[in-house]
């Protein structure tokens, strides 16, 4: 097990020499559907099992920090942990490295049970969030620290497996320079080789850019996930950030309080949530709990001022004083019995659906919304953030809050329109809870 401490750490907050300046800080946008980066190739859901949490809690008196956790990442994975600060990400990881025991539940790699096995031999290299470099030891000899409780893989010498990892991480011919020579998107670099030394079968990276501009942090996640592809290493790695999540997953497990909310690919976390929680953490979804009035599956009877495929089965929900109507197709929710039993949206559920601010519509003239009708509001304009591409509209509507996207400036009172398949169904809503989360 290579450990890179977060002990004695260096901040590392400059950036590379060759980095582009830094961006304002309001000009990195959500990433919208488009926008999320798809792996080339995602393991197979045949391929092994690389390591599993099932049931895994770890408290700290009476605080469960990580309350029943189950997953399983395969093997080449790439695979996320992302959540707000105190979600129990990072301990999760800690458990996985054996840095944490769990107060219940198993940790297997493959279909060994880990319980008491100690970090250095848990097969597992790691790059803390406070990576720290010998200051010391030269950059080759912080790699070759990787190997003091193994060979190098394969039939190479120290020497030769140093060069070949720093060529990797792109930093060629600066085995004998010292780390304060060394930008911070660099000294990441070593770190991450410094952890790859021995050839480990699982890389674990708890949230290792996080010091680093937004620009620099772009450009190196794409070089991981790089690394990652061409070493075929299952890797675990912790973020806040949603769209880092988001563009180098091959899936990613969305927690929230101690628990998993969902576990999925990054296209289907973003477009269809399973949670409120998520659908409110990933992006600036509108969310909006109503009780269905009706459920017309006749073509016919769609309302041809909003768009729908002749197809479509729809539910119209009445939402405070409007009404929202949902293209349901063949969507069916929990039927609440506790069991995997599933059911067809019924008159008089109560659903919490969402949709993204790209979906939004707007028209700046507040008499042709037909207020009253279906899916067509008026709203206010309260702020705006100007993003490059786009701009982030922040709009209010009585006592409710939305979030849009357009190209065109905005201001004063505005219609706003969106069609019912751009309405995700989260679930039905029982005592404040989506399909029994909250």
């Amino acid at each position: 097990m290579v450990s890179n401490s977060d002990s004695d750490a260096e901040p590392a907050t400059d950036s590379d020499a060759d980095s582009v300046a830094q961006p304002d800080a309001d000009s990195v946008a959500q990433p919208d559907a488009d926008s999320v980066a798809q792996p080339d190739a995602e393991p197979s859901a045949d391929s092994p099992i690389a390591l599993e949490l099932a049931d895994v809690t770890r408290r700290y008196g009476d605080t469960a920090a990580v309350d029943g956790v189950s997953i399983r990442v395969r093997q080449g994975e790439f695979f996320t942990l992302v959540g707000p600060s105190g979600c129990g990400k990072t301990t999760t990881l800690r458990l996985i490295g054996g840095f944490e025991a769990p107060s219940s539940g198993t940790v297997r790699f493959g279909d060994r049970d880990v319980a008491g096995v100690p970090p250095e031999d848990r097969d597992v290299g790691v790059v803390f969030q406070n990576y720290a470099l010998f200051p010391h030891m030269t950059v080759g000899e912080n790699v070759a620290y990787g190997l003091r409780f193994a060979d190098p893989p394969g039939d190479v010498s120290r020497e030769e497996r140093v060069t070949e990892l720093l060529d990797l991480v792109d930093l060629p011919g600066m085995t004998d320079r010292d780390p304060d020579e060394l930008s911070g998107g660099q000294r990441q670099r070593v770190a991450i080789a410094r952890a790859l030394a021995p050839g480990p079968e699982v890389l674990l990276l708890d949230e290792p850019m996080s010091a680093l501009d937004a620009k620099l942090r772009e450009r190196l996640r794409m070089q991981v996930r790089s690394i990652q592809r061409e070493l075929d290493i299952t890797t675990v790695y912790v973020t806040h950030d949603q769209e880092e999540a988001l563009a180098v997953s091959d899936r990613v497990a969305v927690m929230n309080a101690g628990q998993v909310e969902q576990v999925d690919t990054p296209r289907r976390v973003y477009r269809r949530p399973t949670t409120r929680f998520v659908a409110e953490f990933v992006g600036d979804n509108n969310v909006f709990s109503g009780t269905v009035r009706d459920v017309t599956p006749e073509a016919d009877a769609v309302d041809r001022s909003v768009e729908a495929s002749a197809g479509d089965r729809l539910a119209t929900l009445a939402v405070d004083d409007t009404s929202i109507r949902v293209a349901l197709g063949d969507r069916s929710v929990d039927d609440g019995g506790g069991s995997d039993g599933r059911r067809s949206v019924r008159v008089g559920d109560r659903l919490t659906v969402c949709v993204r601010p790209e979906d939004l519509r707007f028209l700046e003239d507040p008499d042709s919304s037909r207020e009253g009708a279906a899916n067509a509001l008026r709203a206010t304009v309260e702020s705006a953030e100007f993003l490059g591409e786009t701009t982030r509209v922040h709009l209010r509507r009585n006592d409710r809050s939305l979030v849009g996207r357009t190209r065109d400036p905005l201001s004063g009172v505005v219609s706003v329109r969106f069609d019912p398949t751009a309405v995700h169904v989260i679930g039905v809503d029982r005592d404040g809870t989506v399909d029994g989360r909250r």
